[in-house]
């Protein structure tokens, strides 16, 4: 038995598990009755194209906007229904990692990634202190507390805000286009940090992109939203689906091929590829 099967099998239960979820922006409608579950010490991928509804997906699961319908479960709570301290409670179990890195610019890396110590715990500052430090040499920064986010590369931006979303020590880290406007050398670092976080912290991983270089190098499973269907059209093993799965838009994405090629047929649109 695998670790795969080891994750999914009967005595693991998800730690996320999203139903029926319908999600949009007034009457528009981006994704519509999505369900799927992502299970501890997963490194699970969303991808797909351009507006197929990654990161709205992304920003539903982590409690910034309301599902039209459905529910989505963290850890055995509903954060769609939850309010005030109960949210408070089931936030702290979520690191996120936004695509822009979202660092305070007036801040010092020291001070980005201890401001969440601050505001939800009651830690000392020296045993802030400890752990800030602790948090930027895990993503190879030590030395660099004292520099501010316009000091920095790109790539070390982006560490510096993993950095701060491991802060509290979530069971779950949600990353939005990691690799976004990194050159590939810089891109493989970043995935080969997640691959090392997730295998000494065992933490969770859940994380949008359409790079398929990062797709190959980390992930254990992946569902891919098309936006036509406006839902999950394939999921499972990348490599799998690559190789094996018949429909047109899944090859399309793996191949980089245009989505529609005049006077050829389209071809196995409707034959989903969806894996356990």
């Amino acid at each position: 038995m695998d670790g795969k099967e080891l994750r999914q099998g009967p005595e693991k239960r998800p730690i996320i598990e999203v139903k029926n979820l319908t999600a949009g922006f007034g009457d528009e409608v981006v994704l519509k009755d999505v369900s799927f579950s992502v299970y501890p010490g997963e490194i699970f991928l969303v991808i797909g194209g351009s507006g197929c509804g990654k990161s709205t997906l992304l920003k539903h699961i982590v409690g910034l906007y309301p599902p039209m319908e459905g529910e989505v479960i963290i850890d055995g709570d509903d954060i769609t229904t939850a309010e005030d301290f109960e949210l408070y409670r089931i936030l702290r179990k979520i690191g996120v990692l936004f695509q822009s890195g979202a660092l305070f610019s007036s801040m010092t890396l020291w001070e980005n990634v201890a401001l969440p110590l601050q505001e939800f715990t009651s830690l000392p500052e020296d045993v802030i202190d400890i752990l800030v430090r602790m948090k930027l040499q895990m993503v190879h920064l030590e030395g660099y507390e004292e520099k501010f986010p316009s000091e920095l590369s790109g790539g070390m931006q982006k560490r510096a805000a993993l950095a701060r979303a491991m802060a509290l020590d979530p069971k779950i880290l949600f990353f939005d286009e990691p690799s976004a406007g990194l050159d590939p050398v810089t891109a493989a670092e970043i995935d080969l940090l997640i691959k090392q976080i997730n295998t000494s912290l065992g933490t969770t991983m859940v994380i949008v992109t359409h790079e398929l270089e990062s797709i190959f190098a980390i992930a254990e499973r992946v569902i891919m939203l098309d936006k036509e269907e406006k839902g999950i059209i394939a999921s499972g093993d990348p490599r799998e689906l690559k190789e094996k799965c018949k429909d047109e838009r899944v090859q399309n994405f793996f191949n980089r091929r245009p989505a529609l090629v005049p006077g050829k047929k389209r071809m196995g649109a409707t034959e989903k590829c969806l894996g356990k």
